[in-house]
């Protein structure tokens, strides 16, 4: 542990989770936006960053920082840190899970805080709030196009898929379990089981009980997966605006190569990771370029449910 902050963790704050390596660059913006959204207070693991991550970090009022060396892959993923940190300090709190390329929006979040939407989630009686994960994407090849640190990162990525998904039920979680998408188009076209999931529960009325199995992606107990629209209910269903692709992914894609960090380390990753250090051109002639929340909902991609 480098800097303990989590005293100053009023009753009611909204709490955000992260495990991080090297993302220098793309944390001034990610602690702007949920700063904005009303995130309290930060829970940061970071796994051996060398690029000033730790030093950023620790010059953050609102931010606790624990930091390890040890396996990114036999720790879930980070999952067993950050679930260690929400059994400590998340309980009773609405606690955000996120990666550092990950930004959730959700219906209305340009004018209401998430305050105002996880006060609604208790008036309607529910402990999560489900996402779908956009993964964003330039025209032109990925590793162009140098990114600035504390700049909208929509501004490199402005581009997504807007039709290509399909989901079915997990056998074993009962969740929706939703895949397509660009990383599904490009990358995984011979093996589309294989591809990225792309439904997450990034947000929860944390208790001690409930735990994380797979990322996100999957929570116990699973009634918490209740979180997306299907033909019998309407439901309030945000975005997680994923900005993987600015051109920092051909530097780390070629460490991740070495480190073997990800996804059990199989043979199609390998090739995914390969692939990224290429600079591949992921756009297409059916891309939409991203405008608003607005858009998201008519695409059916999210939803606002009865949020008045």
């Amino acid at each position: 542990m480098r800097r303990d902050r989590t005293d100053a963790i009023s009753a009611d704050a909204i709490l955000a989770f992260s495990c991080v390596r090297n993302e220098v660059s793309r944390l001034p913006y990610f602690l702007q936006h949920y700063r904005d959204l009303g995130v309290e207070h930060f829970l940061f693991v970071d796994n051996g960053s060398d690029d000033g991550t730790v030093d950023l970090l620790l010059d953050q009022a609102d931010v606790s920082l624990w930091e390890t060396d040890h396996s990114y892959r036999l720790s879930r993923f980070g999952m067993d840190w950050l679930g260690w940190l929400q059994l400590k300090h998340g309980h009773g709190h609405w606690c955000l899970t996120v990666d550092a390329d990950e930004l959730l929006i959700y219906p209305e979040h340009d004018t209401r805080k998430l305050s105002d939407l996880t006060a609604w989630l208790d008036e309607q009686g529910r402990q999560s709030f489900g996402a779908l994960m956009i993964e964003l994407y330039p025209r032109g090849p990925v590793g162009h196009g140098a990114y600035r640190p504390g700049t909208d990162p929509i501004q490199y990525l402005p581009y997504f898929d807007p039709d290509n998904y399909r989901s079915t039920w997990h056998p074993v979680y009962q969740n929706l379990w939703i895949q397509g998408g660009v990383r599904e188009r490009v990358f995984f076209g011979s093996d589309p089981a294989r591809a990225p999931t792309l439904n997450k529960t990034p947000l929860v009325k944390w208790d001690r009980r409930f735990a994380y199995v797979s990322s996100t992606h999957q929570i116990l107990p699973r009634h918490l997966h209740d979180v997306f629209s299907t033909p019998q209910h309407d439901r309030l269903s945000g975005a997680l605006l994923h900005t993987k692709f600015l051109d920092l992914i051909v530097e780390k894609s070629k460490e991740e190569q070495i480190r073997r960090q990800h996804f059990e380390n199989s043979a199609l990753y390998a090739e995914y990771h390969e692939a990224l250090t290429k600079s591949p051109d992921l756009w297409y002639q059916g891309a939409s370029r991203y405008e608003s929340w607005q858009q998201l909902v008519d695409l059916g991609l999210m939803s606002k449910g009865s949020w008045g």
